[in-house]
């Protein structure tokens, strides 16, 4: 066949894509009113991955998972759009990691506001101003972020999803690397990114900055320097990416929670975030694990934090598999009120990723 009679085929076919996104867009509003209607959420985790679990099992190839689930991003941010238009509130400044793991998230049809500390991301959402939030909860190599898990002691707002985003670093300039003198970067980056830098780059003065959207901001002003940052800052910034990937890991995965109003159903894949505290005597922790191995509860993970109002008391941050609706999990968290001093579910969210 030839070139002209294949690309007529592809028109064709493009022209039936518009007019099927289209229906499917006119029936998304149609949702839209109802949710609006009857005070439902205009986002809901359940139905997203019901959504991307359903195209997945339909997709034959040879187009691939995640090129269709990259498609179906965008189609579903365009509908949320649709629907309500909505705000997401992240830590920022434009091309942070929070900023990536958001778009990753809900597409580029929503309107993304950045936000200068993890505390004002949840008063955007708990003042109303935004619809939901990104903040970080933990990475592979660092471990938790501690400021985010205290946010959540005084916080009423639910977690309602969850990102997984691979970290990578890239170097950025816009001169050569052998001109490069000086390298600006978060400090937490240069330890990620070490060795690459004593290999590649070892005379070069390394300059600690506040975010690595700041360093690609400075570097694009500044002559002789680059940037370690992300490669939207390289598009925002100008700067071209003079080497990806040097961070000495290749495992470097940051989980980033979607914070809002509303408790999520159950989707039978979920995980459910608690925050407690115990009572102060000997065996307390034991009795506070007790009830999820009674009721086969898988313990996924448990953080501690000072509770700041009284020397060594402690809070306890924990993820378990399930939902909080789940029988045997009621059970366990009714067991839990009696054995802690307080106790609060954080959210029950799908695992998704």
């Amino acid at each position: 066949m030839s070139l002209n009679r294949l690309r007529k085929k592809i028109d064709l076919l493009d022209r039936k894509l518009i007019n099927l996104l289209n229906l499917r867009a006119a029936e998304t509003k149609k949702i839209g009113k109802i949710k609006i209607k009857t005070g439902k959420s205009i986002y809901a985790p359940e139905r997203e991955m019901e959504v991307l679990s359903k195209i997945s099992k339909y997709n034959k190839g040879p187009l691939k998972k995640s090129a269709i689930e990259a498609i179906y991003r965008e189609v579903m941010s365009a509908s949320l759009a649709l629907e309500k238009p909505l705000k997401i509130a992240y830590l920022g400044p434009e091309a942070s990691f929070s900023n990536l793991a958001a778009i990753k998230k809900f597409g580029s049809q929503v309107e993304y506001v950045n936000c200068n500390s993890i505390a004002e991301v949840f008063m955007e959402v708990e003042k109303g101003s935004s619809d939901y939030g990104v903040v970080p909860i933990e990475n592979s190599i660092e471990g938790a972020v501690s400021h985010t898990l205290d946010v959540f002691v005084d916080s009423e707002l639910k977690i309602c999803s969850q990102i997984i985003l691979e970290i990578t670093h890239n170097l950025l300039a816009n001169c050569p690397k052998n001109k490069i003198t000086t390298v600006y970067s978060n400090p937490y980056v240069f330890g990620q990114c070490r060795i690459w830098l004593q290999k590649n780059l070892p005379n070069a003065r390394l300059v600690d900055v506040s975010s690595t959207t700041r360093a690609a901001e400075i570097v694009n002003k500044e002559r002789n320097s680059a940037a370690i940052a992300s490669l939207l800052a390289s598009k925002i910034y100008g700067l071209k990416v003079l080497a990806s990937d040097i961070q000495d890991s290749l495992h470097n995965i940051t989980r980033f929670l979607v914070i809002g109003r509303n408790a999520v159903n159950k989707t039978g894949n979920d995980k459910t975030s608690l925050l407690l505290s115990i009572k102060d005597h000997v065996g307390a922790l034991y009795e506070l694990l007790s009830p999820f191995r009674k009721y086969g509860i898988n313990l996924t993970k448990i953080e501690s934090r000072p509770s700041k109002k009284k020397a060594w008391d402690y809070y306890f941050f924990l993820d378990i598999a399930g939902h909080s609706e789940d029988e045997k999990i009621k059970k366990a968290l009714k067991e839990l009120e009696s054995k802690s001093k307080s106790l609060k579910v954080l959210g029950s969210y799908p695992v998704g990723e």
